[in-house]
């Protein structure tokens, strides 16, 4: 155990159809062929994680300029964030005590382009950018060809930036904060447990949207599913770290979740 703290950022809101994120959650039937699909509201958060050792940014969020034109249609369409203008990266780290230049390393999750949007502001700068060699593959692959995902943007990561790259599914990042490979949203997704002195803190990330994917293993829509057999493998590897070690766990974008850590644990 060490004397961390991990602090929340909250970096806006993201509108989408809830059938993205928990699949079949509203299904045509014969009594009801046109159902009225539900649309939620979902959070963008990032974290510092101030350890003794060292200050680590958790993700980078969306890049500001993402609702005027940044991201690409039809895909803001899909997943509007609404407010992305309004929390750009310094002005939500100066709301929690923190600059950019207190940072001495950045873990991004994965390279989604609303958790790495905010990487330009280290382009350049030497920081070390810890990424899983599997998600940089994908990522730039993605980007770079008409194949993988459509929710990767080169310019968030085709930068001067310190890659960090780790190979294997576990990497102790300082005493008592181990990044864990957690595949299936993404081939490298990365999970992190910070065991502090207060108590353990699991960061799930995008290996579970919301409740509905973590707590009843309710698969993400196709879309957001690299590998749903690998999600699934993820989702119990995380409930077995979050039971050794009685673990809060956060996940990628539950609002509710969210809010109930008031903030973080200090």
């Amino acid at each position: 155990m060490t004397d961390a703290s991990v602090h929340l950022l909250d970096r806006g809101r993201v509108r989408a159809d809830v059938n993205y994120v928990v699949d079949g959650y509203v299904m045509a039937d014969a009594e009801n062929p046109r159902p009225e699909h539900e649309i939620g509201e979902f959070v963008v958060w990032n974290a510092v994680v101030d350890h003794p050792e060292m200050t680590v940014l958790w993700d980078t969020g969306s890049h500001p300029d993402a609702g005027s034109g940044y991201w690409p249609e039809p895909l803001y369409g899909a997943f509007e964030h609404v407010d992305a203008d309004e929390h750009r990266l310094e002005d939500d780290l100066d709301a929690a005590g923190y600059s950019l230049s207190d940072l001495d390393a950045v873990v991004t999750s994965h390279l989604h382009l609303d958790h790495a949007g905010g990487l330009y502001n280290f382009d350049g700068s030497g920081v070390p950018i810890y990424v899983h060699r599997e998600e940089l593959k994908y990522a730039y692959y993605s980007a770079k060809t008409t194949e993988g995902s459509v929710a990767y943007l080169a310019s968030d990561f085709d930068r001067d930036l310190n890659w960090n790259v780790i190979h294997r599914d576990r990497r102790t990042l300082a005493e008592g904060f181990e990044l864990i490979r957690a595949p299936g949203h993404t081939p490298g997704l990365l999970a992190a447990r910070i065991d502090r002195d207060g108590g353990t803190v699991l960061l799930a990330g995008d290996a579970a949207y919301v409740d509905a994917n973590y707590a009843d293993e309710l698969p993400m829509g196709p879309g957001l599913l690299w590998c749903e057999r690998r999600w699934l493998d993820t989702v119990r590897k995380l409930k077995e770290e979050e039971r050794v070690h009685d673990a809060d766990v956060l996940y990628g974008h539950d609002l509710e979740r969210f809010e109930s850590f008031d903030g973080g644990w200090g």
